[in-house]
Formats: structure tokens, sequence, C-alpha cells
């Protein structure tokens, strides 16, 4: 009955030793959330400058930052709105604690962003341009581009084996901290 005992108390310190340390390696790195709590998340719509504009589920990432937050991603369809909306955003953010794209700290809040891409078979680098809810510019950086990418989709969040996490257009990429 003692050998028994200490069968399963060995088991259960390892049952709990195993998920404390799945728990601490999560930490630290981007993890890219689906299934019932990616559902829950996306907005039917997404509101800019007086405008609820769409958004594209199909084409929207959630990711879990290494702080716990999670941060929102998506295309949104401006076909039928204003010119001046149509070029300036092609997508959505809404972030649940502070991160940083493209190395500008960005606060907890929703935006608007916009991607502007060279040419297609142009090997070039584009942009990146994030703005608040009004409107007004937060952020701007070069958008580098992976040639090499196999299978880009419109909008992905690809996490590498160091945690760390970009966010790509197509094969057009910023970095996610």
């Amino acid at each position: 009955m003692r050998k028994y005992r200490f069968g399963l108390w060995l088991a259960a310190v390892t049952i709990v030793s195993g998920a404390a340390c799945q728990s601490a390696m999560a930490q630290g790195r981007f993890e890219v959330v689906t299934g019932k709590d990616f559902d829950s998340a996306v907005p039917k719509d997404f509101y800019l400058e007086g405008n609820a504009i769409p958004t594209e589920k199909r084409n929207a990432i959630l990711v879990k930052t290494p702080a716990g937050a999670r941060a929102l991603f998506a295309l949104i369809d401006t076909a039928g709105y204003a010119a001046s909306i149509q070029t300036k955003y092609v997508g959505m953010a809404i972030t649940e604690g502070d991160i940083t794209l493209c190395g500008h700290r960005v606060a907890v809040g929703s935006y608007g962003f916009g991607w502007t891409l060279p040419a297609t078979g142009v090997d070039a680098p584009g942009r990146f341009a994030l703005y608040n809810q009004a409107g007004a510019q937060v952020a701007d950086c070069v958008a580098q581009r992976q040639g090499d990418l196999n299978r880009p989709l419109p909008l992905q969040a690809i996490v590498a084996a160091d945690g760390s996490a970009r966010l790509y257009h197509g094969k057009h990429f910023i970095a996610l901290q």
C-alpha cells in the first residue's frame, strides 16, 4: 500500500511540475489564439473616423502577448467608402495591453492601420502606418519583405521558435514586441 501511495504522489508531482513548466515556457513568448476565444474577439464592424467599417473575420488574427494581453488584427472592407478612407486603411487593431509595433510603443486601445505595398512582382519593402480612432497617425515604419515566405496569407501572425512574432500582410511584415 505504501508503494502505491508513493507512486500516486510521484505521479501527481510530475503532472503539477509539468504543467508549471509549460506555463513558464508560454510566458515570454507570443501565442496565436484560435477557437472560441478567437471567434468571440472579432467584432463585426470597426469604427474609424465616424464610419462603421465591416471587418473580415477570415483575415483576422488574435495573438496573446508575452505579458498575457491580447491583440487583435483584422483586415477591413472599405469598398464603398470615401477614397480617403480606402487609401488610408486596410485594417484594424485592438490591444488590451501595451505592445510595440515595428519599434513604436502602442498603448491599450483601438487603431486603424494602412499598409502600402510595392507593385506586384517588385521585391521591395512596403510601409506600415498606424492611426488612432480620430485618424491621427501614431506610428509609421518600413515593412520588410520576406520573398521566400511560402503560401502568404492576406493577414497572418507567425511566431518564431524564440517566441518573437511578426505580423504579415502578404509577404511584408512588421515586428511585434
